[in-house]
């Protein structure tokens, strides 16, 4: 098992595939929320991840600036990686054409077909504090 502070190598490689990725954020009680979702990475090693706002996990992460990301490699769910990021990201107007990149590397779709005019679509972005990889 390694541990850094960047996303390298194979650990960088399995978040940058179609894995999804689990993000984790405590909820005001103290719980912790999970949700499943689409992420990407940048050229600077920063996740992208995106939603719509109103949801309440990017409310979340935005009160805690913090939340923690894994994902199983799906060719060998046993190898994984795991992220505590904080949060250095939180735009609007980058919501649109973020979503419409992860639909491209999560289906393959130039253009996100679930797009609508009643919500407004927000890009987040995390930078890596500790990263995990276990094979």
């Amino acid at each position: 098992m390694a541990i850094t502070t960047t996303l390298e190598g194979a650990a960088r490689a399995i978040v940058a595939d179609k894995n999804y990725a689990h993000l984790s954020v405590p909820r005001e009680d103290g719980t912790i929320l999970s949700v499943v979702i689409w992420a990407g990475i940048d050229a600077d090693g920063n996740i992208g991840v995106n939603s719509a706002e109103g949801r309440t996990w990017p409310r979340l992460l935005r009160k805690a600036g913090r939340a923690t990301l894994s994902w199983a490699n799906a060719s060998n769910p046993y190898e994984f990686v795991s992220v505590t990021a904080k949060l250095v990201g939180d735009s609007q107007a980058d919501g649109d054409a973020g979503i419409d990149a992860l639909a491209k590397k999560y289906m393959d779709a130039d253009v996100y077909p679930g797009h609508t005019d009643a919500e407004t679509r927000v890009q987040l972005t995390l930078q890596p504090e500790r990263v995990t990889h276990r094979v």
